[in-house]
């Protein structure tokens, strides 16, 4: 049965097809069962460093969780990963607007350019996915996913400097076989996955089907349209043909094409807090002013009245070909990808039921080429090598549209404003904005093993980078009557501008990590790692001059300079019954990429530039343990302090924000007294960051009995599943106001298994029922307006699964 132990939930799984296997490796079956790992019967197996190794003698800090386990523990897109994953983060208030993190780095937290990059890189196959929506999507066949921690970019062919989410899908066969997995649930949930493979010309030519479709009713109700509202609508296709011509050489064409349209995303009220605007200004006197009570101060009593229509309809696919051809003393392989990304949203960015932004959507298309070819030495010998190129070609377009309604006026003005109580003035504002963006990356990359004895290993790797970027940004705004000329109330709202910005880098990073077999079951690693996130470029529009004009020395942003060191242990006790695996790191970032406010220009407005310096630390445990042949236990534990060290012109958080510009001389006001004078900007150095909790843990433990039912001989288990995360920050600067309270979920699954020919079992998730958010957000306008998006309440249901 089934333990979702993020190092060891392999038990038998087919390596991903780095050099051609021999059949009967193909269709190992795929158990998941932590035990049989663990008492060394089988190991498992990763390709993290591009060879087929035993994660126990990886030196990466790296966890490893087997299809079967995502399925029985209701896993099936990376959100519900974290779960399972202590030191992963993701947060999304749409497909679009999302960020993966690992150890708190990555991608700036509620920060959507498309700009500049992700820390965290996505790979499906081998094939690097650069928008962070396909996150979003169900994992679909998968065989397994390994989460690697920290820097990678002298393995993979685009930059990873916080870490990757290798995704490995399930090969050809050229043994026939069928899967198919049908789940039941309350909110209407249904989801159903199919697939087949195997043989059209024998020992030559083999295909692989796979098929999976997620809908679920929304959790939130609307109370004016009578919708239920963040819904799941998921649908997708995969295909593959494997073909070996020669016993050396294979080549696998992938096709895949994956939907979404569901009703879908709302955020809504939560609290409010004092800033500094005056309190008549602030967000209770502006309802009332306009006689408007949301449906329910209670988020989770999960109603709200938003007044946009909500879509999240995205489009994602593409083809690749991968091939792989044995050189006797190495494998040469060569992966060309193309892919595609259409996003078609609908949102209510103030969150309420009144007319304030009636209008905001910035549909996106975007396609990508990849090419990478690297070699890999096979076999045994002193030095190990992995030599590879990469090329990268990126475009978006996106057509951005907003339109402020009657309310914007009392919301978004300034309160000194003459016509904060007008209405007519901000109605009908538009703002139609017209982006693109070109990116090119290259790079040459390898790494070598140095076996300076059999248990001593030198590996030193090195990555040389190459970046180019260019857009257009150009933001045309008219009145509501369609005029072009506008006052300065207006262009407080929305600012007309254009320009094209302009990147291009060298860098050069690199790594060195030094292990060590203490014994045939302990082995100890350190890393050093100096490496760069690309720098980029400002797509969200420029803060302004006195004439209105764009300031275009912040059009780009510089690259992110890592430093990051690690020291690991992995270990296996009591005759491998037991699996306890730790690491610690320290990671420091300068130049980091963030949010900031007008320290660095004069001006007051945020926009994305560099911030200073920082940095995250911290310690890891992944164990797990099998006490008899009947009981199998596991926990995983992150401790992360992650904090800025440096960052003197941050965003200030909602309660020093709103209040009038303090003119020479003057000092703001203390927080919590409105009306007074706020700072240009706050110095947060030595805060924490957002997103990243400082303890969270994963545990579980699962117990089974033998037994017949119907005639079958199998299974009956009992498992349970829990995570806990501490408080952490939702807004860049931390706030009172912002803060998400510490939370644990707990999951329960009873059923029985024969084999893998046929597993059942009901579940229940967030079996407590407990509440939480997954996000926290200000409304616009400083007006101490809290929004945010409660996660997903008690649900139950019905698994059955086959395999034939």
């Amino acid at each position: 049965m089934l333990v979702p132990l993020p190092l060891m939930m392999l038990a038998q799984t087919a390596p991903d097809t780095l050099a051609p296997q021999p059949p009967q490796q193909e269709t190992a079956p795929e158990e998941g069962r932590l035990g049989a790992a663990q008492q060394g019967a089988t190991e498992v197996v990763v390709t993290a460093r591009r060879r087929s190794e035993s994660v126990q003698r990886v030196p990466i800090a790296i966890s490893v969780i087997g299809g079967a386990a995502l399925a029985e523990t209701g896993t099936y897109n990376v959100n519900r990963l974290t779960q399972l994953q202590p030191s992963l983060q993701f947060y999304s208030t749409n497909p679009r607007n999302s960020a993966a993190n690992i150890r708190g780095l990555g991608a700036p937290f509620g920060l959507t350019n498309d700009g500049i990059e992700q820390g965290v890189g996505i790979y499906v196959d081998q094939v690097y996915y650069s928008r962070i929506a396909s996150a979003s999507f169900d994992f679909t066949d998968t065989d397994r996913i390994e989460v690697l921690r920290g820097p990678h970019g002298t393995l993979y062919g685009k930059n990873t400097t916080a870490g990757a989410i290798n995704i490995v899908t399930r090969k050809p066969s050229f043994t026939p076989e069928a899967r198919a997995e049908f789940s039941i649930g309350n909110y209407d949930f249904v989801q159903g996955k199919v697939s087949v493979s195997g043989p059209l010309i024998a020992d030559r030519l083999a295909i692989r089907l796979s098929s999976s479709v997620t809908t679920r009713g929304g959790t939130i109700y609307n109370v004016r349209t009578g919708q239920k509202q963040n819904a799941q609508d998921n649908a997708s296709f995969r295909g593959q043909l494997l073909w070996r011509p020669r016993p050396e050489v294979d080549l696998t064409l992938y096709g895949d094409y994956n939907r979404q349209d569901p009703a879908c995303c709302v955020q809504y009220y939560v609290r409010t807090g004092a800033t500094q605007r005056p309190l008549n200004r602030q967000y209770a006197a502006l309802a009332a002013a306009q006689n408007y009570a949301v449906p329910s101060t209670n988020a989770f009593d999960r109603l709200t009245d938003v007044d946009t229509p909500l879509r999240a309809r995205q489009a994602l696919g593409g083809t690749s070909l991968v091939a792989n051809v044995d050189l006797g003393g190495a494998t040469l392989t060569s992966i060309t990808a193309w892919r595609f990304w259409d996003w078609l949203p609908s949102n209510d960015r103030d969150f309420i039921g009144l007319p304030i932004t009636t209008v905001s959507a910035n549909p996106s298309q975007q396609q990508q080429f990849t090419q990478e070819v690297r070699i890999a030495s096979s076999g045994t010998r002193r030095i190990d090598y992995v030599v590879g190129a990469f090329y990268f070609d990126q475009t978006i377009d996106t057509q951005g549209l907003q339109v402020q309604g009657p309310a914007a006026s009392r919301f978004l003005l300034n309160p000194s404003s003459a016509n904060a109580n007008n209405p007519a003035v901000v109605d009908g504002l538009t703002a139609r904005n017209t982006i693109a963006f070109d990116n090119v990356s290259a790079a040459l990359f390898g790494k070598l093993t140095w076996h300076v004895s059999n248990r001593l290993q030198i590996a030193p790797g090195l990555r040389v980078n190459y970046d180019r970027k260019s857009g257009s940004y150009v933001s045309v705004v008219t009145t509501g009557a369609g005029g072009t000329v506008l006052n300065a109330d207006q262009r407080g709202v929305l600012a007309p501008q254009s320009y094209a910005p302009r990147f291009t880098d060298w860098n050069v990073s690199g790594d060195v990590t030094l292990s060590y077999q203490v014994t045939p079951v302990v082995f100890a690693y350190a890393t050093y790692a100096r490496s760069y996130k690309s720098g980029g470029i400002n797509l969200s529009g420029l803060p302004l001059d006195a004439a209105g004009n764009p300031i275009l020395s912040a059009a780009t942003v510089r690259p992110e300079q890592v430093g990051h060191a690690e020291l690991g242990l992995k270990t296996q006790l009591f005759d491998r019954r037991a699996t306890v695996n730790l690491s610690a790191f320290w990671t420091e970032i300068s130049d980091y990429q963030a949010t900031v406010t007008n320290g660095q220009l004069g001006v007051l407005r945020g926009y994305l530039a560099n911030a200073g310096r920082v940095r995250t630390r911290g310690v890891e445990i992944d164990a797990a343990f099998r006490p008899t042949s009947r009981v199998n236990l596991y926990a995983n534990g992150a401790f992360t302090d992650a904090r800025y060290v440096r960052f003197v012109d941050a965003p200030c958080p909602p309660e020093l924000s709103g209040g009038s510009a303090p003119a020479a001389g003057q000092t703001p006001s203390a927080a919590g007294t409105p009306g007074g004078i706020s700072p240009a900007n706050c110095d947060i150095s030595g805060q924490v960051l957002p997103g990243v909790s400082k303890w969270a843990f994963s545990y579980g433990a699962e117990y089974d009995l033998p037994a017949r039912i119907a005639g079958i001989d199998g299974q009956l288990y009992l498992g349970f599943d829990g995570s806990y995360r501490s408080r952490y920050s939702a807004n860049p600067s931390p706030s009172l106001y912002t803060n998400i309270d510490g939370y644990a979920l707990t999951n329960f699954r009873l059923g029985f298994k024969a084999g893998e020919r046929w597993n059942v079992f009901a579940w229940v998730r967030n079996a407590f029922d407990t509440d939480y958010y997954e996000v926290l957000a200000l409304q616009s306008g400083n007006t101490g307006l809290v929004v945010g998006q409660p996660g997903d309440p008690r649900s139950f249901g019905l698994t059955i699964s086959s395999r034939f």
